[in-house]
C-alpha cells in the first residue's frame, strides 16, 4: 500500500505544470554547462600539429627529417592546415612556395609529384636527352597536343636539285610538357589562354643531335613538323624510332662530322707550369 500512495504522488508531482517547467530549466542548464565546458577545453587545450624543422625551398621533396610537430592553440588551426605528417612525408613543396621552419603545411602549398609543373622532367631515364621543339599554335593543330600524348616528326627541305622533300623522321615520341614562349605550361591553369611555343619531349643522344642538325640547317630551309599519332602505343611506351635512313644519311650529309673524344684532363690547383717548355724556375 505505501508503494502505490508513493507512485500516486509522484505520478501528480510529474504532472504538474510549475515542476515540469522548473525541470525543464534546470535540464536545459545542466546541458548548457557541459557543452560551454566542452567547447572552453576545445578551444584552450593545446594539440599537435607538424611543422617545418628547417626552410623548404619551392619545388622540394619533404622528408620525415624536416618535419617536427608542436603544440598550438586550436584556434590557430584552420580547414587548410594538414594534422598528419603522413599527408606530407614524400610530397613536394609547391613550385612557387617557399615553406620556412617554424610554418604549419597547408594543403596549397603541399603537392604530389604529378601536380608538379615539370614533373615529367623528374623521371627522365639517365641515357635520354631533353629537347625542346618550337611549335605554333597551327602547328600543334590548334593546341591539341598534350602531355603524356604521342607525336610523330616529319621533315621537310630541299634536296640538291632543289626539290622539296617531305617524309617522316621519327616517330612515336612521347610529350612530356607544352609551354608558352615565357616557360608557362600551357595546361597547367584554365584562367588564362596560353599559347604554346614548345612541344618538350626525351630522346636517345643520337636522335637529339639528328634533330639538332636539323634545327641548323637554314640553308636547305629544313623544318621539323610535328604531326599526332593516333596509334595505340600501351605496348609500345617509350620506343622512338627513326623512319626514314635516307632522311638521316641526308642531314648527316649536309652536316661536319664531331668526333667525340673521351678526354680525361685533370687540373691541380695552383700549377701554373708551362706545359710548352716544362720550365717553370725563375731566371
Amino acid at each position: 500500500m505505501k508503494n502505490n500512495n508513493f507512485v500516486k504522488k509522484l505520478t501528480k508531482f510529474l504532472k504538474n505544470k510549475n515542476t515540469i517547467t522548473i525541470l525543464g530549466v534546470v535540464l536545459c542548464v545542466i546541458i548548457l554547462y557541459v557543452a560551454y565546458n566542452y567547447r572552453v577545453k576545445q578551444a584552450i587545450n593545446p594539440v599537435l600539429v607538424p611543422v617545418a624543422k628547417v626552410d623548404i625551398q619551392p619545388r622540394t621533396q619533404i622528408t620525415d627529417d624536416m618535419i617536427e610537430y608542436i603544440q598550438v592553440p586550436p584556434a590557430m588551426i584552420n580547414n587548410g592546415v594538414i594534422r598528419d605528417k603522413i599527408n606530407i612525408v614524400n610530397k613536394y613543396s609547391n613550385y612557387n612556395t617557399l615553406i620556412p621552419a617554424g610554418s604549419m603545411f597547408f594543403g596549397a602549398t603541399v603537392i604530389s609529384q604529378q601536380d608538379l609543373p615539370d614533373a615529367a622532367f623528374i623521371e627522365v631515364p639517365e641515357d635520354k636527352v631533353l629537347f625542346n621543339l618550337p611549335v605554333t599554335m597551327a602547328s600543334t593543330y590548334g593546341n591539341a597536343m598534350m602531355p603524356n600524348g604521342y607525336i610523330d616528326i616529319y621533315f621537310k627541305g630541299k634536296n640538291e636539285t632543289g626539290d622539296i622533300m617531305v617524309g617522316k623522321l621519327l616517330s612515336n615520341i612521347k610529350i612530356l610538357a607544352v609551354k608558352d614562349g615565357a616557360g608557362k605550361n600551357v595546361f597547367e591553369t584554365t584562367e588564362e589562354e596560353r599559347v604554346p611555343a614548345y612541344l618538350f619531349f626525351a630522346i636517345d643522344p643520337e636522335v637529339h643531335l639528328l634533330l639538332r642538325k636539323c634545327m641548323y640547317l637554314s640553308s636547305i630551309s629544313v623544318e621539323l613538323i610535328p604531326v599526332p599519332n593516333t596509334m595505340d602505343f600501351a605496348e609500345k611506351e617509350g620506343e622512338t624510332k627513326v623512319t626514314s635512313q635516307y632522311l638521316v644519311d641526308y642531314i648527316n650529309a649536309m652536316t661536319a662530322f664531331v668526333p667525340e673524344d673521351e678526354l680525361d684532363i685533370t687540373v691541380t690547383p695552383g700549377d701554373n707550369k708551362d706545359n710548352n717548355t716544362g720550365d717553370n724556375k725563375d731566371e
